[in-house]
């Protein structure tokens, strides 16, 4: 399973708000302090927007800011706001009708399942150093 850019740049950003909560910060900021591209960036920013895990001002003195605290958002939250359901195959997590003949879908399933936890099991708080 391999993560695209928009897990790592998206949690990057996410980490960064961690760091200055509760206050906001805007997003040329953070683009500058994570060489990130502002476009790239507003795109990730706005799917976690839409997620409720960021809340947007605007104007002047606009910017971003967590939705809530950082020990209330968990790693796994983040990944499958940007990348969809965490799955280490496309069959995983969906209705497969090669589901009982399958020799590996239990391995698949399983593995697809600790992924999960593990990414559940962390908060964003944990992240910022």
């Amino acid at each position: 399973m391999k993560f695209s850019t928009r897990a790592e740049y998206g949690l990057k950003a996410m980490v960064n708000l961690a760091r200055c909560y509760p206050e906001q910060k805007c997003i040329k900021t953070i683009c500058q302090e994570e060489k990130i591209s502002i476009k790239y960036l507003e795109r990730l920013v706005g799917e976690l927007r839409k997620g409720n895990l960021v809340k947007s001002q605007i104007g002047k003195s606009g910017g971003y800011v967590l939705a809530k605290k950082p020990t209330s958002i968990k790693v796994g939250e983040i990944i499958e706001i940007l990348e969809g359901p965490i799955a280490p195959m496309k069959c995983v997590g969906k209705k497969c009708v090669r589901e009982k003949t399958c020799s590996s879908f239990g391995l698949w399933n399983k593995l697809g399942e600790q992924i999960k936890k593990t990414l559940y099991e962390i908060r964003l708080s944990e992240l910022v150093k």
